[in-house]
């Protein structure tokens, strides 16, 4: 199925150096737990901690609410959570995209009961047309229009990860 290019591999990554200096000066001094949800973020995150220069440690968390549709469900499904306790630390959640907002108002929630010392959030993407819960992005990469979008870490039933671009498949692209 032929994709539609809508942010170049070029434009993502000068856009994720700016956020891990960003996210670098905001935590000087401080011991930072990236936890990314999986799948869509591994490509993601793997680029950002490149660019956050502070001491750090990686976990992931995987959670789901499209299964194989280009719409959420609405339901959020918990497969498995983070390997190490978050009591006291600096975590920041990397999200690939927030679409409806559900899933990371749930991460959030989720997170907030194991009492870490900060919580924010980083995503890649944001389409704002498509929220039906607000939740504040500390650090965003791109708003996007209300389109299904693959690449870069996201995907169409399992497929079109490996793109180093983010794109929309042409049957969702407007005529």
């Amino acid at each position: 199925m032929p994709v539609i290019p809508l942010i170049s591999q070029e434009e993502i990554q000068q856009k994720v150096q700016e956020l891990g200096q960003k996210i670098t000066q905001d935590y000087q001094g401080k011991e930072l737990d990236v936890v990314g949800v999986l799948k869509g973020c591994f490509l993601f995150m793997a680029d950002l901690i490149r660019h956050i220069q502070l001491p750090l440690t990686c976990d992931f968390i995987r959670v789901s609410s499209y299964g194989d549709q280009k719409v959420s469900s609405g339901v959020v499904r918990f497969d498995f959570d983070v390997t190490q306790p978050i009591t006291n630390k600096h975590v920041l959640l990397v999200e690939d995209i927030i679409d409806t907002g559900l899933t990371i108002n749930y991460l959030l929630q989720n997170f907030q009961t194991r009492n870490p010392a900060s919580l924010k959030v980083c995503s890649l993407l944001h389409k704002p047309e498509n929220t039906r819960k607000k939740v504040q992005i500390d650090y965003l990469g791109f708003t996007i229009p209300n389109k299904f979008v693959i690449g870069y870490g996201l995907d169409f039933a399992g497929k079109y990860r490996n793109l180093p671009y983010v794109g929309i498949l042409e049957e969702d692209a407007e005529p």
